[in-house]
């Protein structure tokens, strides 16, 4: 875990980074259902990572562990889909803005800001989209770790296998995150 660091795009400190190494998708929704004790409504939480990094399936054991309605799959086709707790928890609201392209702006057709208050917010393809909704957010980057090449191709070589590894980088923002409420997250993954 690294020390505290100020982000100049908020102009303020942040809780620790943690950064935690998984070794298949069943440990990525692992981590998704231990972010999820974390979480409570008001939250907004940012995926960034490349097509087919993760942040589905991690968005998935998001949802599990706050134990809502519907199987939650990527919201592409539909920008936003909203599962209501089965457990008298907030929902969650699982956004996509991969194809969103005027920011905050286009964002607030989506009624963000009315549903974040009591919802639990996740948010696909966030990064310079959804800041502004809130000072007190989670940040989390998945970055696939890439098997060995194989023989053949072009240039004798095919793209490397996904072997299923991923490093993720939890950052929390604003005063929210700023007590040791990450810290343990990265140890149960160790």
């Amino acid at each position: 875990m690294e020390a505290p660091h100020n982000d100049p795009a908020t102009d303020g400190p942040t809780a620790p980074r943690t950064q935690i190494d998984l070794d298949s998708p069943d440990r990525t929704q692992d981590l998704g259902r231990a972010l999820a004790a974390l979480l409570r409504p008001g939250d907004l939480v940012m995926l960034t990572g490349e097509l087919g990094a993760g942040k589905t399936t991690l968005t998935r054991g998001i949802g599990e562990g706050l134990g809502v309605r519907g199987a939650v799959t990527s919201p592409t086709f539909v920008i936003a889909r909203v599962h209501p707790s089965l457990t008298g928890g907030p929902p969650l609201v699982h956004v996509d803005a991969y194809r969103l392209d005027g920011g905050l702006d286009e964002m607030e057709d989506l009624d963000l800001d009315v549903s974040l208050p009591e919802s639990v917010v996740v948010v696909e393809w966030g990064d310079d989209k959804v800041e502004e909704l809130t000072d007190a957010r989670l940040h989390v980057v998945i970055e696939r770790a890439t098997g060995t090449a194989a023989a053949g191709g072009e240039g004798g070589l095919l793209p490397p296998e996904d072997d299923g590894r991923r490093r993720v980088v939890v950052t929390g923002y604003g005063d929210r995150w700023a007590g040791p409420a990450l810290a343990g997250l990265g140890a149960a993954f160790a």
